[in-house]
């Protein structure tokens, strides 16, 4: 398994060797090195809205951060990535649980969904226009549609 590290600072549980595992089987699809690392906090309303203002200069909490490494770029241009530290990724997680109710899902479903979408900008992916938009949303329900029938093979 790849050095995945996944703290739980919020009172939502969560299946942490499942964020792992997915993890795992996204690196690679997007040509990652599975040996590089991502660290995955997941927190509560008052410490993404810390976060969110500090980092993005945004009011309030928002559901998923994510913060590359700067020298980790290239998997969205299709170019391999060695082993590294990808980076971060950050899920509030009663953010998530709202959404979840909202969409009438399981917590950890959105969690999944929160946790590719982060991990999908740490190795270069965006959404800022059209064109990004749909190859970046595109691959995440790929890589969560793969994730989920490779769940139902175990």
């Amino acid at each position: 398994m790849s050095p995945v590290t996944i703290t739980n600072e919020s009172v939502v549980p969560c299946d942490l060797d499942a964020i792992a595992a997915m993890l795992a089987h996204h690196m690679p699809r997007t040509g990652v090195d599975p040996a590089s690392a991502v660290d995955v906090l997941l927190v509560d309303e008052p410490r993404m809205t810390e976060l969110h203002e500090h980092w993005m200069g945004e009011p309030g909490p928002t559901d998923v951060l994510s913060f590359p490494m700067d020298e980790v770029r290239g998997a969205a241009q299709g170019e391999p990535l060695t082993f590294g530290m990808l980076g971060d990724i950050v899920i509030c997680s009663p953010i998530a649980v709202r959404q979840a109710q909202a969409k009438s899902i399981p917590v950890d479903e959105e969690i999944a969904f929160l946790i590719t979408h982060g991990y999908l900008h740490l190795v270069g992916f965006d959404h800022a226009d059209a064109g990004e938009y749909a190859a970046m949303f595109g691959l995440q329900d790929e890589l969560l549609a793969e994730w989920r029938a490779a769940q139902e093979r175990t």
